[in-house]
């Protein structure tokens, strides 16, 4: 696929899953995303801070062959080496990893999504050529301990003035997840909510049915 399909099939998905081990409870990653997958989810993303190159290059080849078959796009964090090789549909960057401007012009197919927390972050990834920005943390979340949590009323301020695709993280889970849905979000992410789960099928498709239902309301 290229950029512009790629594209197409974000903005047709709704929720985006972030999987890390650490945190699916001891199971193997591979059975997480599968079932993950199996509730219909559309867009993974695979998260690990701490393993090695080549580690993380077998990992993505197992996500890649997985989300494939199941017709979903794979993000890789931060290392975009390890989307290429591993033939990835993208790479999510924070603030201080690869310039979004480098990541466009080295994989000019990929999909390039920015972690953003204000309004003047949104705008540069954004001017920088960011295929979609993350606002958060919108919630109080494990992964980031030390950030004040925007509160889901900062997409109000921040998605209007967006031209691109955005989703929303930090802290979402079944009983907040409605209160972005009501402020927009199409795309929220979540990462413990689904992985960590004791069925992590069932979160994923309880979640979904959520966002489903807040864009039938809009519809109507």
């Amino acid at each position: 696929m290229n950029h512009g399909q790629r594209l197409a099939a974000f903005a047709a998905a709704d929720l985006y899953v972030v999987i890390t081990a650490s945190f699916c409870a001891g199971r193997p990653v591979p059975e997480v995303l599968q079932k993950t997958l199996a509730a219909g989810v559309k867009i993974v993303q695979m998260r690990e801070k701490e393993m090695s190159g080549r580690g993380l290059y077998e990992m993505a080849k197992e996500f890649r062959r997985l989300t494939e078959a199941a017709g979903a796009l794979l993000i890789i964090d931060d290392r975009l080496d390890i989307a290429l090789a591993a033939a990835a549909d993208g790479v999510h960057l924070g603030q201080e990893d690869l310039p979004i401007e480098v990541a466009r012009r080295l994989a000019p197919e990929l999909i390039v999504g920015a972690s953003t927390h204000s309004l003047e972050e949104a705008l540069a990834a954004q001017d920088a050529g960011a295929s979609y920005v993350n606002i958060g943390p919108i919630f109080a979340t494990q992964t980031k301990p030390t950030m004040t949590p925007l509160g889901p009323e900062t997409i109000d301020r921040i998605a209007p003035r967006l031209q691109i695709p955005w989703t929303t993280m930090g802290g979402i889970n079944l009983a907040n997840i409605s209160q972005v849905v009501a402020h927009g979000a199409r795309h929220p992410a979540v990462m413990s909510a689904v992985t960590a789960a004791a069925d992590p099928q069932a979160a994923a498709s309880a979640l979904r049915q959520i966002i489903l239902a807040g864009e039938e309301s809009k519809i109507l």
